[in-house]
């Protein structure tokens, strides 16, 4: 069951991808250009696993291929850039096939390849075989990158099937009721008691296990309308049978077929991809742009000279000329986009590069809709920046240095101003590498004075190698910043790079405190938890420093810019939901998989990791139990008291174990629960709670598994005195087994059943484990044990009663002191036994902890959910599905994480020019399951008013807290101060919850207030010495809405 070990590689990357994903390794792929786009084309290729990748290039390597070709060394200079990269390549990831070729495209050669892409190719060559491809039903893409400018295009063939055209899970909701009607209305709800449906209109849905009006069971998909967040139209159901219970609502995707116009046909009649309507004169001006300067190519045998104004009017006129454009042609985005063409920058090849590369990814694996049919981006602003517009042809000119690409875009100056950068990178995962790469390849700290700091907690992971550029499989255990920089240093040995292996938060602030923080240029943090960014942006905030914060997750990225003082800051990002369920809805009434994925989870710490710990520390000291509340005590030793009893011998025990807890959680809790409320139950007039509401068995609680000394039938169930029932039911006179709860039905074992025996074999292992016992994995020596195991037929409990509501399981029993003192006794006894036997291991048992990447965890999961799925009529969830939900893992794909670090190092050009002009900016987000950018200028500051006068949120009053004989200030001199330069009369007086001075205490406290140096205060609290307090203020006049809205002041102590 456990995935294979392309599954653990991949596994980030199949979450995005889905089924299809499995194809790449049949895939071949042609990439023409092993310029910058197309090395990332390349790249991105051969770590998402494609069967074999072709690299086409007749040009030798130069060095200034190597501000933007991250494949490349300086020993490759010279050499054909596609034999030169193959090596790397081949190295990125063993399992693909990576070749070479250098000779001419021949139609024989073209017509091996399912997919085709070209990148530095001319306007005729990607007409030959654009015509070629199409004819014979091949994948073809153009992708190219001029200057600040980039151009992608899909002719995918005239009937291209998309098996999945959408991204996410397929929506599932519970049926609470369905209306008899034209049309009939289906009331649902989500996994979440507090949400809805997820359906949109449209959607094409399906029906299963519904009770009555059982002919939507069998029919065939029906559109949705939506009501309202818990209400469907269906269509018309008045001829159904009426509703009585059950049933789920699935969403279901159809495979679409899409068809697409040949290169040549498509240069005239241009469908173009905008992200809104807007944009759309500016797409229509660049597609003319871009044909001529291919025109321009054609005629002269070379790019316009970067700057040069009369090339650049030659562009222009060929434009007008070729009559291309769909509306009026913005003359100033050809001259822009003509003057800096002859330009190589990094992060626009990593952006198109990704862009190219997914759209690939959809050819092969038929997931997400292929882009229909050009796309255009540029980032032209970064010539709007104060100083670039004043760049001459000289200023632009080749300087024979491996940055000419960048020199011939922003100048020599600036090139300059990139080496002297201080940044801080906050994470070298997937998005960290993406960075790192670029910074190395725009030569950022690359100076003197430059100094690049990378900081990352982890190490690297197998499922890490797929996505993460800088790292390899000898690389598996080693820190990541270690090994990160290690590698920007062998791409660019000029950068000054320096790894650390901390986390930046309150605890690491003596190594990364204001001074560092104030000393850096910039920060680009890459995190994957909303605590670590707030945090991160708390710092960035106070010492006024930049910072671009990056995200992603599967196809979809953002890139945020935080530029003090012009915008606003970033603020909290929205918390996703916790994943949190009702217990009740755990225990007794899961309505979706992943319901019974989080009972799984549940079960799996119930049963391998607390009885462990529980034991461990027990014969340690039993004392332990005398600092826990009674009723917690006794529910500890019980669970110490069924782990030492049932302690297994060998394998076989622990399969015998395995056996009787599948039947005690799959059949006899169930049967047990509809015998207290069998299918036809309908609940009485509420009665009142007795206490102590004791739940039927769950992770927490479970029922003891092998034969006890007390209170226990032989097949280890409880005996009804041994569970004290009691509860109240809801709702008198409606049926129990309706609306959100499913009636479930027991489970018969067998051992031929292939989900049976997985969840024995799973399980039996991490019992044998948790006891220390050699496991085996023998699936025949299994069944022939289960085969030999009996078991006492199920014995309702008469008068069981469970709790039902949240507050009823939260609820404590009662601690029976007799009870407690007898199980003390038992197990100090045993204990003595266990010490002084031969037998004893410190520590006795071995806690295991859930790991996603753990097979075997998840095997025990997906098994455990899966069969509990099975008993209330909820579709299962595969293993790697299972896995991503229990393990609340991310799904992430290379190509997302290449463009949004692109886009993150096109904002990285504009703070190295001081750019004080917030119009240049920008926020993006990117969705490349729709090929789709957006790129808007960040909000301006929120503002206040405070004292007669508008603060922005940046402002802050500073002083420097010195007097004229040179030492530190008084809380009177601070008063002063604030009098004599905004004539404001402080009230009150604080740093933190410490008050400095209040103007109401008696005269002699404030006058002792008023003569105290203000690091006084840091002195008898035994706080480490500032350099820089913060003080808060409140100020006669103020209105309650100043409490908030007030400039800091921040003093500088000598």
């Amino acid at each position: 069951m456990a995935g294979s070990g392309e599954e653990g590689l991949y596994s980030r990357q199949l979450y995005v991808l889905g089924g299809g994903a499995r194809r790449l390794a049949g895939a071949a792929v042609l990439v023409s250009g092993l310029r910058g786009t197309g090395a990332q084309v390349a790249a991105a290729l051969v770590l998402a696993g494609t069967g074999r990748v072709v690299l086409h290039d007749r040009g030798a390597a130069c060095t200034a291929d190597r501000a933007h070709q991250f494949l490349l060394e300086e020993s490759d200079i010279g050499r054909n850039r596609a034999e030169a990269s193959q090596r790397a390549l081949t190295e990125l990831n063993p399992h693909v096939a990576v070749a070479a070729h250098i000779g001419e495209l021949s139609e024989d050669f073209l017509a091996s390849f399912q997919v085709v892409v070209l990148t530095e190719s001319s306007l005729e060559e990607q007409l030959r075989v654009g015509d070629f491809c199409h004819a014979r039903g091949i994948c073809f893409i153009v992708a190219d990158a001029k200057g600040l400018a980039g151009q992608l295009f899909c002719d995918f063939g005239e009937r291209f099937i998309v098996d999945d055209p959408a991204e996410g899970d397929l929506v599932c909701a519970a049926v609470q009721h369905i209306s008899q009607g034209n049309p009939g209305v289906v009331t649902c709800m989500g996994a979440e008691d507090s949400h809805g449906h997820l359906f949109c209109d449209g959607d094409l849905v399906t029906f299963s296990g519904v009770e009555g009006m059982t002919e939507l069971n069998s029919r065939e998909p029906v559109p949705v309308r939506v009501l309202d967040a818990f209400r469907l139209e269906i269509g018309d159901t008045s001829s159904f049978s009426p509703y009585r219970r059950g049933g789920l609502v699935s969403q279901l995707r159809l495979p679409q077929v899409h068809s697409y116009e040949p290169l040549r046909r498509a240069l005239a009649e241009p469908k173009i991809r905008v992200a809104s309507h807007e944009e759309l004169p500016r797409s229509h001006s660049l597609h003319a742009a871009f044909q001529a300067l291919h025109a321009f190519c054609g005629e002269q045998g070379r790019l316009p000279r970067p700057r040069g104004l009369a090339d650049a009017e030659r562009v222009l006129e060929l434009a007008r000329s070729l009559g291309a454009q769909q509306g009026p042609l913005d003359e100033d985005i050809v001259r822009a986009f003509a003057s800096v063409s002859a330009g190589d920058l990094c992060p626009v090849a990593a952006i198109v590069g990704a862009l190219a590369a997914q759209e690939v990814l959809k050819a092969i694996t038929r997931k997400f809709l292929p882009l229909d049919q050009w796309l255009y981006f540029d980032a032209l602003e970064c010539l709007a920046l104060e100083g670039a517009t004043r760049l001459t042809e000289e200023d632009c000119a080749p300087m024979g240095s491996r940055y000419d690409g960048q020199i011939a875009v922003f100048g020599a100056t600036f090139q300059e101003q990139l080496g002297r950068q201080k940044y801080l990178v906050v994470g070298a995962g997937a998005i960290g590498c993406e960075l790192l790469k670029n910074f190395a390849m725009m030569g950022l700290a690359a100076g003197p004075g430059g100094d690049l700091t990378v900081t990352d907690m982890d190490t690297v992971a197998l499922s890490n190698l797929h996505r993460q550029l800088l790292y390899r499989s000898a690389d598996i255990s080693k820190p990541k910043s270690v090994v990160a920089a290690a590698a920007v240093r062998r791409m660019n040995p000029s950068i000054r790079v320096t790894p650390h292996q901390n986390q930046v938060g309150p605890a690491t602030e003596p190594l990364y405190g204001d001074n560092f923080f104030r000393r850096l240029d910039g920060v680009v943090s890459a995190l994957d938890t909303l605590e670590a960014r707030a945090y991160l942006e708390s710092r960035c905030r106070r010492c006024l420093t930049p910072l671009l914060d990056s995200g992603t997750e599967g196809p979809r990225g953002n890139v945020l810019a935080m530029v003090p003082p012009l915008t606003k800051p970033l603020g909290p990002a929205g918390a996703p939901g916790d994943g949190t369920f009702p217990l009740c809805t755990l225990r007794y009434f899961p309505r979706t998989i992943q319901h019974t994925l989080q009972w799984a989870r549940d079960e799996f710490e119930g049963l391998f990791q607390l009885p462990a710990e529980h034991v461990n520390r027990f014969m340690e000291d039993p004392a332990f139990l005398e600092q826990l509340p009674a009723g917690k005590a006794l529910e500890v030793l019980e669970q110490v008291r069924g782990s030492l009893w049932e302690r297994p011998r060998d394998w076989q025990d622990c399969v015998r174990w395995a056996r009787r807890h599948w039947q005690n959680r799959y059949h006899d809790a169930i049967a047990q629960l509809l015998h207290t409320f069998p299918p036809e139950h309908v609940s009485p007039a509420p009665m009142g709670l007795a206490p102590p509401p004791h739940p039927l068995p769950s992770a927490s609680h479970p029922f003891p598994l092998c034969r006890l000394p007390h209170h226990t039938h032989g097949d280890g169930v409880p005996r009804p005195d041994s569970v004290l029932p009691l509860c109240q039911e809801t709702s008198p006179g409606v049926p129990f087994w309706a609306g959100d709860r499913s009636c479930p039905h027991p489970l018969t074992f067998n051992p031929d059943n292939d989900a049976h025996l997985e969840y024995i074999l799973a399980t039996a292992h991490l019992f044998a484990q948790a006891h220390k016992v050699p496991p085996c994995s023998d699936r025949v020596a299994a069944q022939t044990v289960l085969r030999s195991v009996v078991l006492l037929p199920f014995a309702p409990q008469e008068g069981l009663q469970i709790s039902l509501a949240e507050e009823q399981e939260e609820a404590q029993a009662p601690a029976d002191c007799g009870r407690l003192a007898e199980l003390t006794q038992d197990l100090v006894q045993r204990r003595a036994e266990l010490v002084g036997g031969e037998e004893a291991q410190v520590p006795l048992m071995e806690p295991i902890h859930f790991e996603k990447d753990n097979n075997i965890h998840v095997d025990f999961i997906t098994a455990a959910s899966n069969l509990r799925a099975e008993n209330y009529g909820i579709p299962p969830a595969d293993w790697l599905t299972s896995k991503r939900i229990a393990g609340r893992i991310v799904p992430a794909i290379i190509t997302t994480t290449a463009a949004v670090a692109g886009l993150a190092c096109l904002e990285v050009y504009k703070l190295v020019w001081g750019c004080q002009d917030l119009s240049c900016y920008r926020n993006s987000n990117l969705c490349l399951s729709d090929c789709l950018l957006l790129r808007i200028q960040p909000l301006p500051p929120p503002t206040y008013r405070y004292g007669g006068r508008e603060w922005s949120c940046w402002d802050r009053l500073e002083m420097r807290a010195v007097g004229a004989d040179g030492q530190e200030m008084t809380v009177q001199d601070v008063l002063d101060w604030l009098q004599r330069t905004h004539g404001w009369t402080v009230t009150m007086l604080l740093r933190g919850h410490t008050v400095l001075y209040d103007r109401e205490e008696d005269e002699e406290t404030r006058a002792r207030q008023r003569v105290q140096r203000l690091s006084e205060h840091l002195e008898a609290a035994r706080e480490p010495r500032q350099w820089e307090l913060e003080l808060l203020y409140v100020c006669e006049g103020e209105d309650a809405e100043a409490e908030d809205n007030r400039p800091p002041l921040l003093c500088s102590l000598p």
